[in-house]
């Protein structure tokens, strides 16, 4: 019940992805009229863009089959495997994974860039992972981005045990021969008082870790575009351009850093 209620708070407040998010970019008036009036006729390359901490997007641990592949010329084959947050209401071609794979396409002209999303509505770590085996062999990608944690935290499954099943997710994985990236849980200032989320995001860091496997910090993005004023987090209104430009930015970033992973050679990126 307790999950639940959590879940319905979220869902009405505007904090899941899947209901756009109201934003505000830095210096920009609380008038949304004068906001749009601002922007019109602004070329899009003009707009401010979320940058990042570089410290939020480095990593030690590679992404080797993603670098062969660019190498060798193959198909880069991406797989996300996430919850509702993967996605924006009614306007699915604008959600940070369609967005992915049009920035890895752009910075990987020389090859083929396929991405398929396979979406786990309500369900944790341990239960997503139970299915990776036939997922694998239908799919066969050289990436999976798992996004993961935050059904195990509104449910408030044991820290052990998500632990544990986000191990035994990567591992598989692993063995039926794919990259991985894990992607960790959403920011969202109004649940934090409702939710333990530290645990969570520790055991993921933990598991990154021991398997060596990069994990793209979006709570730690997320907070930290809230923080310093590019997007308003908190409020509960919606605004479907800007759920838009709060999944292209995370688009931006992640394509980054899955690059930045892999290593690649500066001949082998668009320059």
């Amino acid at each position: 019940m307790r999950a639940r209620a959590i879940i319905g708070l979220m869902v009405l407040g505007g904090c899941l992805f899947a209901a756009p998010l109201h934003a505000q970019e830095k210096g920009q008036d609380n008038s949304q009229a004068s906001s749009q009036d601002e922007d019109k006729g602004k070329p899009q390359e003009s707009r401010p863009v979320c940058d990042v901490p570089a410290y939020l997007l480095t990593t030690e641990s590679a992404l080797p089959k993603v670098a062969a592949a660019v190498k060798d010329g193959q198909p880069l084959n991406v797989l996300v495997v996430g919850s509702r947050s993967s996605t924006i209401s009614a306007s699915e071609a604008s959600a940070y994974p369609a967005r992915l794979e049009a920035a890895l396409k752009q910075a990987l002209p020389q090859i083929t860039v396929n991405l398929s999303v396979e979406l786990q509505v309500k369900k944790t770590a341990e239960e997503t992972a139970s299915g990776f085996a036939k997922l694998m062999d239908d799919k066969r990608p050289t990436l999976v981005i798992w996004q993961t944690g935050t059904v195990d935290a509104m449910r408030s499954i044991d820290p052990d045990d998500f632990r544990n099943a986000v191990t035994e997710g990567v591992v598989a994985l692993q063995k039926a021969g794919a990259d991985v990236v894990l992607m960790n849980l959403q920011y969202s200032p109004r649940t934090e008082t409702m939710i333990s989320v530290p645990p969570y995001l520790d055991n993921m860091r933990v598991v990154a870790q021991e398997h060596d496997v990069p994990l793209f910090d979006r709570f730690g993005i997320m907070r930290q575009w809230n923080d310093q004023g590019d997007f308003d987090l908190f409020s509960a209104s919606r605004g479907l351009d800007l759920a838009k430009r709060v999944h292209d930015c995370l688009a931006r970033a992640l394509s980054k850093f899955v690059i930045d992973a892999s290593h690649l050679a500066p001949t082998q990126q668009q320059n």
